[in-house]
């Protein structure tokens, strides 16, 4: 019997299926690169939900193989069907717009994202800078982690949105020889080649991929390009030590479209205004270095290191104004994890960890540009931010008060050097703001959660927690107007309740939160992008404002027979309400940039001999694109299929997906303006329209 989300209190009627195997996960045994749970086989990704079932708050994990049975081309692909988290692609593989719950809400201009901590196998890509898009490509990927909010506690995660953890495949998880190649609409081609393997001893293991994708894009003038390396080698040293090295390196070049209005979005949303923010990466180099030591049988020791190195050409063409952009992060974590001790008389975990991430070197120039040339002449600004960095020392620990009832309390402390100065420049300004801002903040955030297993089929969850989200480094200041800005660190506290359920036949989440936020960290565009302009983006801190909202998943099996060919269906919704709690100008407008209901289904036939075929949608609410609340982007249903077959044993399998199935009209996201006035506006990005994709992958 089909249960919906209208229903999804049906969910605590069954046995447990997800509860269980989290509680089994204590009866782990460890046999090579899988894990024994009562009789079964768990992979990698059912290991890491296993772990993350623990946690008292919303969390998800997304296993890469699901993805790859369509085209997973950027993050709207992977990141679909996660209740709270708002991912929508603008420019194929280029460019996402991406938000849990309601972080970074609207700072988003093609090329950077906000208000969430991005991970690769546990250490960080998010630096005081924020996150350049390139390496949101998620290539070479065994599954994600997705953790809502202060859920992410346990990577030092403290933004409003928490934490997304990419995983990156092993020569465990990915063994042998694999070749993919994928084509479909508007020019869009994907070729993979992969290699993976353990050594004779079961000591060593190594992974390596290459990877190329192209796309014409869907509005005209609008193409794209890159290449991608992965190499990801681990090393036992004995049974107490091991290592894994990880190196991830790309280039891309993108062409984006601009927003467009309402009125031409109908007419005809491949047409652009004017073809701006050309971007160029030279070359994106990740190195991540991450060693566990058992100490003994109680407590490890980890060490973490990260090179991030991501220069950017922004406006290389189409731009009077380029900017060249250098940036190096450096990161180092340490977490100390001790089990099986006592508190009070009560079993008790502790984690203790320190995080620390800064900016080695980071600048940006901009210059005049002939555009009839492409050569750049005279140096228009200068700004340096090197120095800033983001520093967390944590303590956490899991408190078993009696059977069912556990309680997880942590403190985080805080430290966060900003140093934003414009060192030259030819611009001159009538604001009074000045030329450098150099602070050191620090801030205290506790969390306290409850996790309670009311049955072996039911877990309830609650938690009360405070983030900090500094600024990045560009919001303060860049290349647009000659000074700084004096931004705020954005604080919140949040509280959050739930449950987890499931049975043979259902499982899912259920969670409610509500955060209060001070100086939320706001954006709103100035100028529209024009031809040989680029947008200009100003960002301030808001006053107090609400985000709340209902976080909802849940996935059916409807049938089954005796063949093991099985029906299945699942679901996510996301309610999000995000006001200002009585602005002297807004009043209690809505905050605009994000749809209130988002709605995503998929039905799904399985056949035991490795057919399956599905149908889904999303649907989204219109939503205001002005803190005005004059302006909305329309609602919008979208359809979608997919078929597919994987041979047994994995040998090959080959794809066919099909999007956008009525051809709709539609924003995928929107810039956001001041106060729009009630007339239709450039502020619209299209999503693609009707479009086809197929792909091979065959195993050697």
């Amino acid at each position: 019997m089909f249960c919906g989300l209208g229903a999804a209190l049906c969910l605590a009627t069954g046995a447990a299926s997800a509860q269980q195997a989290a509680t089994a996960a204590a009866a782990e045994v460890l046999v090579g690169a899988t894990v024994i749970v009562k009789g079964q086989a768990l992979d990698e990704a059912d290991r890491a939900r296993a772990r993350l079932d623990q946690v008292a708050g919303t969390v998800s994990v997304v296993n890469n193989a699901d993805v790859e049975r369509g085209r997973a081309a950027n993050a709207e692909d992977v990141l679909a069907y996660q209740p709270g988290v708002f991912a929508a692609a603008t420019s194929g593989n280029g460019a996402n717009k991406i938000s849990i719950r309601g972080s970074g809400l609207n700072a988003f201009y093609q090329g950077y994202s906000l208000g969430i901590k991005y991970l690769y196998d546990g250490l960080p890509i998010t630096g005081p800078g924020g996150t350049q898009e390139d390496l949101l490509t998620l290539n070479g990927l065994d599954y994600t982690e997705v953790l809502n909010g202060a859920n992410a506690f346990s990577y030092a995660a403290l933004s409003l949105g928490g934490a997304i953890n990419f995983v990156t495949h092993t020569g465990r998880s990915a063994p042998g020889t694999a070749i993919g190649v994928e084509a479909g609409s508007y020019g869009y081609r994907k070729y993979a080649l992969s290699t993976g393997g353990v050594s004779a001893d079961n000591h060593t293991d190594y992974y390596l991929a290459y990877f190329y994708n192209e796309r014409d894009g869907f509005q005209r003038q609008t193409p794209n390009s890159g290449n991608e390396y992965v190499a990801n080698l681990g090393h036992r040293f004995s049974d107490r030590l091991e290592t894994r090295l990880t190196v991830r390196h790309r280039n891309e070049e993108l062409r984006n479209g601009s927003t467009i209005t309402l009125a031409q979005l109908a007419a005809d949303p491949r047409q652009s205004n004017a073809t701006t923010s050309a971007r160029k990466k030279t070359g994106t180099t990740l190195v991540t270095s991450k060693t566990t030591l058992t100490l003994d049988d109680r407590a490890k020791l980890e060490l973490g290191l990260a090179y991030n190195d991501y220069p950017l050409d922004n406006g290389w063409r189409y731009s009077t104004t380029p900017q060249d952009w250098r940036s190096t992060d450096g990161s180092m974590s340490l977490r100390y994890l001790r089990t099986g001790d006592t508190l009070f008389g009560k079993p008790s975990d502790t984690t203790i960890a320190f995080s620390d991430t800064r900016l080695l070197k980071g600048d940006v120039t901009a210059y005049d540009q002939n555009l009839a040339t492409a050569t750049r002449t005279t140096e228009r600004q200068y700004t340096v931010y090197t120095g800033s960095r983001d520093t967390v020392l944590s303590f956490a620990n899991e408190l078993q008060l009696s059977e069912g009832l556990a309680l997880s309390t942590g403190l985080s402390f805080i430290e966060v050097d900003r140093d934003a100065h414009i060192d030259r420049t030819i611009l001159t300004t009538t604001e009074k703001f000045p030329r450098a801002v150099r602070y050191n903040d620090h801030a205290v955030a506790p969390r306290v959660g409850l996790r309670y297993q009311a049955t072996p089929d039911l877990l309830v969850f609650a938690n009360i927690s405070r983030s900090v989200d500094p600024p990045v480094t560009w919001q303060m200041g860049s290349t647009g107007v000659p000074y700084i800005r004096p931004l705020k660190p954005q604080r919140a506290t949040t509280g959050e309740i739930g449950l987890r359920a499931g049975s043979e036949a259902h499982e899912g989440t259920l969670s409610v939160y509500r955060s209060w936020i001070s100086d939320e960290l706001l954006s709103t565009v100035v100028r529209q992008a024009s031809a040989g302009v680029d947008a200009l983006i100003a960002n301030a801190n808001a006053s107090k404002t609400i985000h709340q909202g209902i976080e909802a998943a849940l996935t059916s099996k409807l049938w089954k027979n005796a063949d093991d060919d099985r029906l299945s269906y699942r679901q996510a919704y996301t309610f999000s309400d995000f006001y200002y709690r009585g602005d002297a100008r807004y009043g209690r407008n809505q905050l605009p940039s994000l749809p209130r209901h988002v709605y995503q289904g998929e039905l799904l036939y399985q056949q035991a001999g490795g057919f399956y075929a599905g149908v889904n949608t999303r649907a989204m609410s219109g939503y205001y694109v002005d803190y005005a609340n004059s302006l909305k982007a329309p609602s919008a249903v979208i359809w979608a299929a997919k078929f597919g077959y994987e041979a047994p044993g994995r040998k090959w399998k080959a794809y066919l997906d099909f999007r956008n199935l009525g051809d709709r009209h539609y924003a995928s996201a929107a810039s956001t303006v001041d106060n729009a006035r009630g007339l239709d506006s450039a502020s619209f990005y299209p999503g693609d329209g009707f479009s086809v994709y197929s792909g091979v992958v065959y195993r050697f």
